[in-house]
């Protein structure tokens, strides 16, 4: 039952991550396009929409590079955390076991 649910959070935390990725591609692109729009607009030229247009391009490139390393990092510290869980966790056959105290032990 458990791997289910891990399974779910897994499509879950996917989805989520290809939703962030594209929006953190449209949004720098969309502002800078409109950006461009009206200014050409304003200024009666033809060019400056071209520009913001590849500007918010490279903007949403390094948005999505930075979350994209960061979203590493932090997946590598949780299997590295889990791994050292697993590595400190005692095997079952090497649990010490601790027997009752008895009278004798206690007057000692």
């Amino acid at each position: 039952m458990r791997g289910k649910k891990d399974e779910k959070n897994s499509i879950y935390r996917n989805l989520s991550l290809i939703t962030q990725f594209g929006l953190f591609m449209i949004v720098p692109i969309a502002l800078m396009s409109a950006l461009g729009y009206f200014l050409d607009k304003w200024l009666g030229t033809s060019w400056i929409f071209i520009v913001c247009f590849f500007v918010g391009a490279i903007a949403g490139g390094q948005n999505v590079y930075r979350f994209a390393m960061k979203s590493a990092s932090k997946k590598q510290e949780e299997q590295d955390r889990n791994i050292l869980n697993r590595r400190n966790r005692p095997a079952p056959e090497e649990k010490e076991e601790n027997p009752a105290k008895t009278e004798d032990d206690q007057i000692s």
